[in-house]
């Protein structure tokens, strides 16, 4: 058996270790350096924002992004039950605020349409906003993750959002490359048309500084709040004088160091990210009842980054614990889609709504490996252990 075939791992270089190197030798190895400053600034032309606001991880920018929003405690937030818990618990949880779980459609982002129906028929639009039936709250903002790097159908969740009073929050940590080319979102990237946006740089993510993230937002005054709140909150740097409840939430100037040599390398990571799915999917999609999950494409107007790639077992007669274990066995690393976060402890009490397709698709997802360096023969490699099951 050939080596171990990771399901999603980083791609560093020569390029990350010299400018790494750099970081190190200046000594400015914290969370000060000009790198931290420059990685903004790289990474806000990159998406096409005025500003970028770095952070140490993507869980901590969706906490900065739900604070600068003014979410509070007794709020609700509509959030969709597939998807990675660190996409809700800052949302909601780490604020005070409770989550409304809205299924998911077949781009395995949240349900438009069930969006639509929680507020049109479970909620009252009054004049400082929407305020839930059967609990009274009112219900502040609405969450959107574009899940696996999919566009999420934004022109209709803005919509929702506008016409119902909520403050909608971009989760694309998973998305970052992704962006819309025709249409009336055109040019605008994923995480860059709500009110506020995050993305992560997680080890597994289509590029990486071990641990990461950013924030954009559509309003100056709210990213200024977020720098704020992520440098302790400090109102005068040399009296150590706090004008509130602040975090370490900074990145550090090596992990910047890193950012910027892999933001210099994306485009090249989405291109390949695309040619494997590609090869994927016409090896495996239509073969003894397998699918591989489409991405939006540019024909519907998108440029995916094409971040994790779904092989959907329903038809094949395949269980998909037993596929994992079968692939696990030949040295290929798959996992499940997440489990559906409206049964994770502390939230079965919560709503949750048209759950049917979240549920099946967590039934019958594998995840089939999908790092930027993964060769032609690897994904050969992988495609015959999964025809053979």
């Amino acid at each position: 058996m050939s080596g171990f075939i990771s399901l999603s791992v980083p791609n560093f270089g020569e390029k990350e270790a010299a400018y790494a190197a750099e970081a190190i030798t200046s000594g400015w190895v914290s969370t000060s350096g000009a790198k931290v400053s420059e990685f903004e600034e790289a990474l806000a032309a990159y998406v096409g924002m005025p500003r970028a606001v770095a952070a140490n991880s993507g869980t901590s920018s969706l906490h900065l992004a739900a604070m600068a929003a003014g979410i509070r405690r007794g709020d609700e937030v509509i959030v969709p039950t597939l998807t990675f818990i660190a996409a809700v618990n800052p949302l909601t949880r780490y604020v005070g605020a409770e989550p409304i779980f809205i299924g998911c459609n077949d781009t395995l982002c949240i349900d438009p349409d069930a969006v639509e129906d929680f507020c049109a028929n479970h909620c009252t639009l009054k004049e400082d906003g929407l305020y839930n039936n059967k609990t009274g709250a009112r219900v502040r903002a609405l969450g959107v993750v574009h899940v696996f790097g999919n566009m999420a159908d934004m022109p209709r969740l803005l919509d929702i959002a506008r016409r119902y009073k909520l403050i909608l929050i971009e989760d694309a940590t998973e998305a970052l490359g992704t962006r819309y080319t025709a249409g009336p979102l055109a040019g605008k990237a994923a995480g860059t048309m709500g009110d506020i946006g995050c993305y992560s740089f997680n080890g597994n993510k289509i590029m990486t500084t071990g641990a990461g993230g950013f924030v954009v937002s559509n309003h100056a005054d709210w990213a200024e709040h977020a720098k704020h709140l992520s440098t302790q909150a400090k109102a005068d740097m040399l009296q150590f004088l706090h004008d509130e409840v602040g975090y370490n939430y900074r990145m550090t100037n090596v992990q910047a160091c890193l950012g910027l040599a892999q933001l210099e390398r994306l485009e090249g990571f989405v291109e390949t990210k695309k040619a494997r799915y590609d090869q994927y999917k016409a090896a495996l999609d239509g073969v003894h009842g397998l699918r591989i999950l489409p991405f939006k494409e540019e024909s519907d107007g998108v440029r995916s980054n094409h971040w994790f790639y779904s092989l959907y077992l329903k038809d094949s007669g395949l269980d998909r614990d037993t596929v994992i274990a079968k692939l696990q066995e030949q040295g290929i690393q798959t996992r499940p889609v997440w489990a559906l976060i409206n049964e994770q402890a502390d939230y079965p009490k919560n709503e949750a709504y048209a759950l049917e397709k979240a549920q099946d698709y967590r039934k019958y997802i594998v995840n089939l490996p999908c790092s930027t360096n993964l060769t032609e023969q690897d994904c050969e490699r992988v495609i015959a252990a999964v025809k053979n099951l």
